[in-house]
């Protein structure tokens, strides 16, 4: 019976040993990505799901938050499968699947699936929203995990503000070329101005427990999507992330 024989690589092909090296690393971090924003949609469904089974478990059992609780494990679940599905489109496995649609929603909506996040951290959320958007194109799940990551990054660079100081800011506008404009801003510890030329390289982080993957896919989704991604310091403390979606022609 033929075998097939394994590929062996050693000292005397550094190049290829290099190179299987580095893949190897790609994957192990994307690996490592794809469990770190899936981790957080999970804890929701189990914290949920604990919250029902009290409802159900009392003398008097409390139908409609039981109800509540369950829609919740029904809509974190379907966030887990999208954030799954998203980074299978952003590496080519799958067509992106583009609509048109308003970032007014789209905003709203990524706010809704971190809202948690933001009370349990004791975060003040100011959401100032441009009441006449035009429609883009674009793959909404994309964009609302682009949105998410500025605001968890937001929420995290928070942690040692006093509670009463910390904020976070959402804004849609219309920029100067009449496109669509999303900032994210925080009242964090910011970053050093020095630093922002790296910030969105991969695997480049100031976090300790970063893995250096969340800005850098960020930017590849809008670049995908025909738009820019930039960071900047926020006077007097923090940082504002913003990108831009072209308008969809008429």
């Amino acid at each position: 019976m033929s075998s097939i024989e394994p590929i062996r690589y050693t000292v005397d092909d550094p190049p290829r040993t290099r190179a299987l090296a580095a893949r190897l690393t790609v994957m192990g971090e994307l690996a490592a990505s794809l469990a770190h924003e899936i981790n957080q949609p999970l804890a929701a469904m189990v914290t949920s799901a604990e919250a029902c089974l009290r409802w159900l478990e009392r003398e008097r059992p409390d139908v409609d938050n039981a109800r509540k609780a369950a829609q919740r494990i029904v809509r974190d679940g379907h966030h887990a499968g999208n954030v799954i599905r998203g980074i299978r489109t952003l590496l080519g496995r799958s067509t992106p699947q583009r609509e048109s649609l308003q970032l007014n929603n789209t905003v709203a909506d990524a706010v809704d699936l971190v809202r948690e996040e933001i009370m349990q951290h004791g975060v003040g959320l100011v959401l100032d929203l441009h009441e006449d958007l035009p429609a883009v194109t674009g793959d909404p799940i994309q964009l609302q995990q682009v949105l998410i990551n500025l605001a968890r990054n937001g929420i995290e660079s928070m942690a040692d503000r006093p509670q009463h100081l910390r904020s976070l800011e959402v804004r849609t506008a219309l920029d100067t070329e009449g496109d669509v404009l999303v900032a994210v801003s925080d009242t964090g510890s910011g970053f050093d101005p020095t630093l922002m030329p790296r910030l969105f390289e991969p695997f480049f982080t100031t976090k300790s427990t970063g893995m250096g993957l969340g800005l850098w896919i960020c930017r590849s989704i809008v670049e995908s999507h025909g738009g820019s991604l930039w960071a900047s310091p926020r006077e007097p403390r923090g940082s504002t992330f913003q990108f831009t979606i072209a308008r969809t022609s008429a």
